[in-house]
């Protein structure tokens, strides 16, 4: 079967790079939103040039310019969007609205899949403030999607791998410690964990699936799902050391929060719903989804433990 086009908006971010290069790697015909925007970034023009050397398109397109944008939607079957809404880099979810209204007058769009990645939006409907602006706005988009009856495929990717398994659980921390780890609440708490490169391998699979159809895929690797406290157990084995080992109650984590500033509020708001209320775990996929492992058992995911030799 032929492979769809695919257009990735936000392929020079930090998801979308790994996106542009599983969809390259997949064979398919792969396009790449060039947006004007991007100034004198030499990172992003470089990053985009070995996208061109690796067979990609570039196309230039711009969400002040509707035009642009329809014109860039016309050329391809599917759009994957990955523009950041991470606050500590961008929050710029809303500006997929734009690109909803490209997609309904271009009506050639098979498959839309918006920038989500994390949480499923529908299931944190309770998030504490500031962070639940990540999940309100995404249902913001999801309603234009689907008001405008546009094929989607919404993809939950949980924890990524390298903000969280690389600091073993600890907000702010990327790097495993070899003295020390702080866990929050009793570290007991189920998450899930999944490497970059393979969310974008996933998200690529659905592409032309059709059980993925107005469906949602919950990336959960049997083998990821893990404690924070067997996180830390499994860097422990690799180093052959015990680290230090201290706690912060869920009461003085939420009163931390509220002395942050904005950014750090909305990402400590995820990190309480993810290891202190277990929000990626307390809940069974129903009819409205399916899960990648299962669906795609030829996908070999990397393992926690694996993740973490590169740190040793």
């Amino acid at each position: 079967m032929e492979k769809s086009r695919i257009l990735v908006v936000g392929g020079t971010g930090y998801l979308g790079r790994r996106i542009v290069r599983a969809s390259l790697d997949d064979g398919h015909p792969t396009h790449v939103l060039y947006r004007r925007e991007i100034g004198v970034d030499i990172d992003k023009i470089q990053i985009l040039m070995s996208f061109k050397k690796q067979g990609a398109h570039l196309v230039e397109g711009s969400f002040s310019d509707h035009r642009s944008l329809v014109d860039a939607v016309k050329q391809v079957d599917a759009v994957i969007c990955a523009i950041s809404g991470v606050h500590i880099r961008s929050h710029q979810i809303l500006l997929q609205l734009k690109l909803v209204d490209a997609i309904k007058e271009a009506r050639n769009i098979k498959r839309f899949l918006p920038s989500e990645f994390g949480m499923d939006p529908a299931r944190m409907g309770h998030a504490i403030a500031p962070g639940r602006v990540t999940f309100d706005d995404k249902m913001v988009v999801r309603k234009a999607i689907e008001d405008a009856a546009i094929p989607f495929t919404y993809v939950s990717a949980s924890c990524f791998a390298g903000y969280f398994v690389g600091g073993l659980c600890q907000p702010g921390n990327i790097v495993p410690s070899r003295d020390s780890v702080c866990l929050l609440g009793d570290g007991n708490v189920k998450a899930i964990f999944v490497d970059e490169d393979d969310i974008a391998m996933y998200t690529i699979k659905t592409i032309d699936d059709p059980r993925m159809l107005n469906k949602t895929l919950y990336i959960r690797p049997p083998e990821n799902i893990l404690s924070q406290r067997e996180v830390v157990e499994a860097w422990e084995e690799l180093i052959g050391k015990k680290l230090s080992k201290s706690s912060i109650s869920v009461d003085d984590f939420l009163t931390n929060l509220k002395g942050q500033d904005y950014a750090s509020q909305v990402g400590l708001g995820h990190y309480y719903h993810v290891l202190y209320e277990g929000c990626l775990t307390n809940f069974e996929i129903g009819d409205e989804g399916e899960e990648a492992s299962q669906l795609y058992p030829e996908v070999t995911y990397t393992r926690v433990k694996d993740y973490l030799k590169q740190y040793v």
